[in-house]
């Protein structure tokens, strides 16, 4: 047997293992296949549950990239039924893979037509966010130095040895962040820019969890500097205990610093629960869970006019001008774009 099915055949085991939780006198099962980041409010799943007398079984399966590699690995014998957190930076290798398949919400015509990136309707935006670098507003205040305001300031020799980043091969963030590099810098100078980055003393991790809750300084790293989003200052804010006045963190919103990323969930092929996944997409794009993916994921609704959480009104910074590229751009050159990342800042 190769690794490979090897992996395949221990992965479904174990999935299906915790499919066998299903709760007392509910009648069926939906399997969601997650990135590490995702959550949900505990009433609002409930709904759905309750509503369709299913039990849902969440199955986080790492960093985006580490969860859409398990689930080509197994693509038409999946080893869960929706797949969500694929966003716009791998999008083109999920489809190119064909491991959804098509399903055209009603719900779809709620959200504007530039998030809607699939025209065959395999993977449906659920939310979309700004990745960022974010800062710790206490350490700069107690050096009396002033944060950075661009990519350009990164490079700096005040800021050596402060920021963290994620490896693009395994983070969707981190792959955010170098298309954002490559957005604003150009195909000619972006490798430039990284090789400055290592002079000055950059660290890259693996993923985001990693890099925003171990490394970076304001939850006890040494690292005052990370990529995340630009609604990370809000939700720190609002869930920082006790109460604070003013803002803990913040985000570099200079122009081109941000890329702005779309998050998707789709119908994995070869699913025996397709009627149910599909309820659960249209659920993804219900008001109970749009008003729900701020608070709970620090990322915005993709359905126009979604209420924001009182909580959260007058704290939100969204970048003038973020970096984007076209999805085809990034499909034809994204694995070029990495390896040649890796050689240069990881050699």
């Amino acid at each position: 047997m190769t690794k490979q099915n090897l992996f395949i055949l221990i992965s479904m085991i174990v999935f299906a293992l915790s499919a066998c939780a299903t709760e007392p006198g509910r009648s069926q099962t939906l399997q969601v296949m997650t990135h590490d980041s995702f959550a949900i409010a505990d009433d609002v799943v409930a709904a759905f549950e309750d509503q369709y007398d299913v039990k849902v079984v969440f199955l986080a399966s790492g960093d985006t990239g580490a969860a859409l590699n398990k689930a080509i690995l197994s693509v038409g014998n999946p080893i869960a039924d929706v797949f969500y957190g694929i966003d716009n930076t791998l999008l083109s290798r999920a489809l190119d893979a064909n491991i959804f398949v098509s399903y055209q919400s009603p719900l779809l015509e709620n959200i504007p037509l530039e998030l809607q990136l699939d025209p065959e309707f395999r993977a449906v935006p659920v939310d979309w966010g700004d990745v960022c670098v974010n800062y710790d507003v206490s350490f700069f205040n107690e050096k009396y130095l002033a944060p950075p305001a661009d990519l350009e300031d990164l490079l700096k020799p005040e800021y050596r040895g402060m920021l963290v980043v994620q490896d693009p091969a395994t983070s969707s963030p981190g792959l955010a962040f170098l298309l954002a590099t490559i957005a604003h810098f150009g195909e000619d100078g972006y490798l430039d820019y990284w090789r400055g980055l290592v002079d000055n003393e950059l660290l890259v991790v693996s993923d985001w969890e990693s890099a925003y809750y171990t490394e970076f300084s304001y939850w006890g790293g040494t690292r005052p500097l990370v990529v995340s989003y630009s609604s990370s200052v809000a939700f720190e804010f609002v869930f920082v205990e006790p109460p604070v006045e003013e803002a803990l963190t913040g985000a570099v919103l200079g122009d081109g610093a941000c890329f702005r990323q779309i998050e998707f969930v789709g119908i994995l092929a070869g699913t025996q629960n397709r009627a149910l996944a599909e309820q659960w997409i249209d659920f993804m794009l219900s008001p109970a869970f749009q008003e729900d993916v701020l608070s709970q994921m620090a990322v915005y609704p993709v359905v126009t006019d979604t209420k924001t959480p009182e909580d959260f009104i007058g704290l939100l910074a969204i970048p003038d001008q973020p970096a984007t590229l076209d999805p085809a751009l990034i499909a034809a050159n994204r694995t070029t774009w990495i390896q040649a990342w890796r050689a240069v800042v990881l050699r």
